[in-house]
């Protein structure tokens, strides 16, 4: 599948600007993965670090349930890569065998446009709870955005110690 980042519009109303910064960090974060197989996106490149591509786009289908689905839509649903270990909580930056790159990614996809769904209809001043905390979805998409900005500069990273492609 091809990625094609779509730059933010630069003069948009505040709803419209959050969504396409947040879809273009996603995207950023898809790009990073592009064109590497199954071995490449499993490779923790940067070491001592553990961290991979495959588990950043694990970890961020599970940050994309956990902040529009269980929080801004009170769903209850489980997590989608279950913790292993002692601590059992590892937000899917562990691979497992049995997850093939191409389930992970679909994943991901299908994580983001529920997220995008859930987002339809309401206004950035909604709110919802989180840990007794209320919280906007203007905070969420800020919030998301950072996350995926943060994320997506270790994507940089491990791309660049994989194949030694940098940008994007």
């Amino acid at each position: 599948m091809t990625v094609e980042r779509v730059r933010p519009p630069t003069t948009a109303g505040e709803e419209t600007t959050l969504a396409a910064w947040l879809n273009f960090y996603r995207d950023t974060l898809a790009l990073k993965c592009e064109g590497l197989d199954e071995e490449q996106l499993r490779t923790a490149s940067a070491p001592p670090s553990s961290l991979t591509l495959l588990g950043l786009v694990q970890h961020m289908t599970e940050v994309e349930r956990a902040w529009f689905r269980r929080t801004l839509a009170g769903e209850d649903v489980p997590a989608v890569y279950p913790a292993t270990g002692e601590g059992g909580h590892d937000e899917g930056f562990t691979l497992h065998d049995d997850v093939s790159a191409e389930q992970a990614m679909a994943a991901w996809r299908e994580e983001i446009a529920v997220s995008v769904r859930n987002c339809r209809g309401r206004a950035l001043d909604d709110t919802a709870s989180f840990h007794g905390m209320e919280v906007s979805l203007r905070w969420i998409y800020t919030h998301m955005i950072a996350e995926y900005a943060r994320h997506d500069g270790h994507a940089d990273l491990l791309r660049e110690r994989i194949d030694g492609s940098t940008g994007v």
